[in-house]
């Protein structure tokens, strides 16, 4: 797999096909990793006739191959700036965004950080604050995250790990983490959002989403309970970005 490198980070990435740009963001918390684009479906191997996927390891992911400093102070727009840079690496000025899980949350932000670059973005099973369990992503990753970290980075140490993971999430516990309900209101960007309902990825909270942003659309819910209804969720979505695919109108 290749690289994009600046300073001090690195970010191991992958694209396939041809066409319009498709940014892929993997599911798996701060273990997002390529790897992890094999459930519910692969998004890569499913789009690759239709856009130019594109899509790497999130940067210090325990099993993936991007590494790059821990930014405590700005946690969220550390790795969007990453996701932007590979953009700009590539040549690629536009572009359509998919997410999985903790990639709903980056979503916002990037559509927060560079509106005028994504065209459409594709929400499917995103994460968001759950009141019930509002130190969900906390203890998920001061557990699975930050030992390993530590572990492969000695200049890491579990300090730095509940700063970070503090900043990222407990600082920001409600929504969806990175926006307010005020910047979803606002969205002129056109949104397809596939609720799920475990812990991580609140059925709630992706309904509320739906129900701020003025050009959002659903899939049906539930959408993974039978390869049925996932193959119909995987025609939906291929449809939604395919609609704003610019090159297509």
């Amino acid at each position: 797999m290749p690289f994009y490198e600046n300073g001090d980070v690195r970010i191991n990435y992958e694209e396939v096909g041809s066409g319009f740009p498709l940014l892929i963001i993997p599911g798996g918390g701060l273990n997002s990793t390529m790897a992890a684009l094999r459930e519910p479906f692969n998004p890569m191997d499913r789009y690759k006739e239709d856009f130019r996927c594109i899509t790497s390891d999130l940067r210090n992911a325990s099993e993936g191959q991007s590494s790059g400093p821990l930014e405590i102070d700005r946690p969220w727009d550390s790795y969007s700036e990453d996701q932007l840079g590979l953009m700009d690496y590539l040549g690629i000025d536009k572009f359509l965004l998919m997410g999985f899980c903790i990639g709903g949350p980056m979503i916002h932000n990037l559509l927060r950080l560079a509106p005028d670059r994504v065209v459409a973005a594709a929400m499917m099973q995103p994460s968001g604050f759950r009141a019930e369990m509002p130190d969900l992503f906390y203890q998920n990753n001061i557990k699975a995250w930050g030992p390993p970290l530590c572990e492969k980075r000695s200049e890491v140490d579990m300090d730095m790990v509940h700063e970070f993971l503090t900043n990222m999430y407990t600082n920001r516990a409600d929504f969806v983490f990175t926006v307010s309900r005020e910047f979803v209101r606002s969205l002129k960007t056109p949104l397809l959002i596939a609720p799920d309902n475990v812990p991580a990825h609140p059925y709630e909270t992706a309904m509320e989403v739906a129900s701020l942003a003025p050009n959002s659309e659903l899939t049906r819910f539930p959408w993974k309970d039978s390869d049925e209804h996932i193959e119909e969720a995987v025609e939906q979505a291929r449809a939604f970005l395919r609609r704003h695919d610019p090159t297509r109108i």
